[in-house]
């Protein structure tokens, strides 16, 4: 898989027009569409940040270049433009893909990580990438610029799916490491205890970022359309089962549903977003869908 790929020209033609907005008060550093979090008389120097290409040269520090020899821009706290940090699950049941679909979960979740940070970049707005496991493998700061989505792009085609997952631990990093508010959206099959997954979200707010959470599953995962005896393999574990999948659907779907009413309703009373995701459906009905109905919920609360 190339990044050439991650970003299909049809897909993105049909997002025209659609954008990932903060739906509250934006924590970020560019000029632009998003309501700022701090209040003051006039622009507050915030922090120095390493120039990336693409960044407004207006906001270039001649000063610190004169010291250190090194482009560096000055941050802000009233230039709000979003901070959005992509949280992507490369554990190794996203490598996991059925017979009924054409991808990988991580494929999938790559893919829909490439055009959120493609509208996010094309609006100004800064992308970030974490990609983890067990723990985080790979991150890279959210910025701005189209080499800086040059590399992102890189670095999801690199990843592989490859340990188990724990949100938990991710979540809690997170919050702690993360200084200034911003959207954090997380893309995972949350195969994990839902305990660990509605902890995660609990820390992941109250430290005040509004959150997204993609819940990517193959289609055989939702419905367990298997028939006559199937060799079950752990893909996280050693586990082997040989079972009657008919016998054990009504079971199945009934914890699907449970785990999902679960995290469904620890969003919902942290104003996160949660949303389902079949591999099975096209990336672009998914996303704008999602995008359509986020600013119009957006639209009506303001």
């Amino acid at each position: 898989m190339s990044s050439n790929v991650l970003l299909d020209p049809d897909v993105i033609a049909r997002l025209r027009g659609l954008s990932l907005r903060a739906r509250g008060i934006a924590a970020g550093f560019i000029s632009g569409s998003h309501r700022s979090a701090y209040h003051g008389f006039s622009v507050e120097f915030a922090e120095h940040r390493q120039y990336v290409p693409g960044d407004d040269i207006r906001h270039i520090d001649w000063r610190a270049f004169g010291r250190q020899d090194r482009l560096y821009i000055r941050e802000y706290e009233e230039e709000t433009n979003l901070r959005c940090n992509l949280l992507v699950d490369t554990s190794r049941s996203m490598a996991y893909r059925s017979e009924q679909t054409r991808q990988t979960k991580y494929e999938y979740a790559s893919r829909l990580a490439a055009c959120l940070a493609y509208l996010l970049v094309t609006n100004q707005d800064a992308a970030g990438l974490i990609t983890f496991d067990s723990q985080v493998r790979t991150r890279l700061p959210s910025a701005t610029g189209k080499r800086h989505l040059g590399t992102l792009l890189d670095l999801l085609v690199a990843a592989e799916p490859a340990e188990a997952t724990d949100v938990k631990i991710l979540f809690h990093r997170l919050a702690e490491e993360l200084r200034k508010r911003s959207m954090v959206v997380l893309i995972s099959d949350l195969l994990t205890d839902v305990d660990a997954v509605c902890s995660g979200i609990d820390h992941i707010c109250h430290a005040g970022h509004e959150l997204i959470v993609f819940h990517v599953l193959d289609e055989a995962e939702w419905h367990l359309p298997f028939v006559g005896n199937v060799q079950f393999e752990g893909m996280e574990d050693d586990v082997e089962l040989l079972v009657d999948p008919q016998g054990l659907q009504e079971s199945y779907l009934k914890a699907v549903h449970d785990f999902v009413s679960r995290v469904r309703a620890t969003c919902l009373k942290y104003r996160a977003d949660y949303v389902p995701v079949n591999t099975r459906d096209p990336l672009e009905g998914v996303l704008t869908g999602y995008l359509a109905s986020r600013a119009g919920l957006a639209g009506r609360r303001a």
